[in-house]
């Protein structure tokens, strides 16, 4: 289990999942706080959807990012350089990123990643938004050892 300074994947900024988080990682990266092994996906992944959905480059996100402002701030520059989704397409984004894991082309990745942390008896963890949650001391572990 980490002790990071990074929100959950489910909290949404501007009613956007997984954003904040990204913002998160790049701000520790820049501050040179952001462990190893999270550095290999810097705008890889659920970074790299993200980015996909907003229709923005990661490196344009990263660099908008440095140059300050609310999260709220730097999601409107998405809108404003990308695109701006509807409700409809930002619920159908939310749930999709929320359901990452379960039942699709990433479930065998989930089970390694459980079995790695130790955790591979967990059936609550059935998505990778609750692996990370999990790993990183958000979801309780009351029952499993």
């Amino acid at each position: 289990m980490k002790a990071l300074a990074l929100r959950s994947p489910s909290e949404k900024v501007g009613g956007v999942v997984y954003f904040g988080r990204m913002l998160d990682k790049i701000r520790l990266h820049d501050k040179s706080e952001l462990p190893s092994d999270y550095q290999t996906n810097l705008g890889r992944g659920f970074d790299e959807f993200c980015t996909r959905f907003l229709h923005v480059p990661y490196y344009d996100v990263v660099r908008r990012v440095r140059e300050g402002g609310t999260d709220e701030e730097i999601l409107w520059w998405c809108f404003d350089n990308g695109r701006r989704p509807s409700e409809t397409e930002i619920y159908v984004w939310n749930e999709f990123m929320r359901k990452r894991g379960w039942n699709d082309e990433i479930t065998e990745t989930l089970k390694r990643r459980k079995k790695e942390a130790g955790m591979a008896r967990r059936s609550e963890i059935d998505t990778m938004f609750a692996f990370i949650d999990a790993d990183e001391g958000r979801l309780p572990t009351a029952g499993y050892p």
